[in-house]
């Protein structure tokens, strides 16, 4: 009996020391972010678009302030579930990390997950936010945002708008618009913005929220009217087109971009995280490059970004029941 007694002891002296060991690793590898092991940055979209080059611009100068290679992954897929599920299973040592949008927080709205969107990550940065342009066909004889509302008062559902998709931010951001409006537009889906662009600009719907930098050429050449953006503030890079939230005071709909983490990350790991790219995006040149890009500056805390992330869940799954949007599962 007593050797019984004694393997139980060693056992769970065995375990103890072995959970210690793991602990001690992990804090001696924290201290000593970053090494010369490169980090990964997933990014849960495929090159070329917004996400990737605001990420390949951001991931190039803070591996510089870091003193290590940072690496972009690319993981399409699944909505961008792909890439989720592999930062959550990563190990919270700070060497793999993602650079996600504001579709995380209106994939959380649509999506039954197996996961907390809020609590079983690691926010970390809010690093830049854009919106959208609402633009119009010429042949829509709006002005401003309130002869758009008026006009398709006149006529519920005469008016049709594009999105990217069933469940996109700009699908759920034209919601938000109809509902707060009092108006009702037909939803046109499509598999991505360029199409939907291509349609608007030949007539086949009448109204679209696209991305600012892509929409603001049209705009200038008469193709398309701008008449109003989907920030709380105006944009910098069209500052003569008013707000939404000027006709209908409450409304915003942002495009975000930011670094999160797995669960658990050490804070000396955030906190570096955090104040490198603080400083980055107020250089005066990272600034002129986020313009170019169509983003603007974030910045602030982790815990102000969770607090972001918190609201924009809740905000986006009010909408979307409200309206009546579901995604097969």
């Amino acid at each position: 009996m007593s050797s019984m007694r004694e393997l139980a002891v060693m056992a769970v002296a065995g375990a103890l020391v072995a959970e210690v060991g793991f602990f001690t690793s992990q804090f001696a590898m924290a201290q000593d972010y970053p090494s010369k092991k490169p980090i990964r940055l997933i990014v849960p979209f495929a090159p070329g678009g917004g996400t990737d080059i605001v990420a390949r611009l951001v991931s190039q100068r803070v591996s510089e302030s870091l003193g290590t290679t940072i690496v972009v992954d690319n993981r399409s897929g699944a909505g961008g579930s792909t890439a989720i599920d592999m930062v959550l299973r990563a190990a919270p040592d700070g060497y793999t990390l993602i650079f996600g949008a504001a579709s995380y927080a209106t994939n959380a709205a649509l999506y039954k997950l197996s996961y907390d969107p809020v609590n079983d990550i690691t926010p970390i940065h809010l690093t830049c936010l854009s919106g959208y342009l609402l633009s119009l066909h010429p042949s829509v004889p709006a002005m401003t945002t309130v002869e758009l509302i008026a006009y398709a008062k006149q006529r519920p559902g005469g008016l049709s708008y594009g999105s990217s998709g069933i469940g996109g931010l700009a699908h759920l951001a034209t919601e938000l618009f109809t509902s707060m409006s009092g108006t009702k537009m037909t939803h046109v889906p499509y598999k991505g913005t360029g199409p939907a662009l291509t349609d608007v600009l030949g007539g086949q719907i009448q109204v679209l929220m696209g991305s600012i930098p892509s929409t603001t050429q049209h705009v200038k050449m008469n193709r398309l009217r701008g008449i109003s953006v989907t920030t709380s503030k105006r944009s910098a890079l069209v500052p003569d087109i008013p707000t939404i939230a000027e006709t209908l005071p409450g409304y915003e709909a942002v495009l975000w971009y930011g670094v999160w983490g797995p669960k658990n990350l050490p804070a000396n790991v955030v906190n570096r995280w955090n104040k490198d790219l603080d400083a980055l995006i107020q250089l005066a040149d990272m600034r002129e490059r986020m313009s170019k890009e169509g983003v603007e500056p974030a910045g602030g805390s982790p815990q102000q970004f969770k607090t972001v992330l918190a609201r924009d869940i809740a905000k986006w799954t009010k909408v979307a029941r409200e309206a009546k949007v579901v995604i097969d599962q």
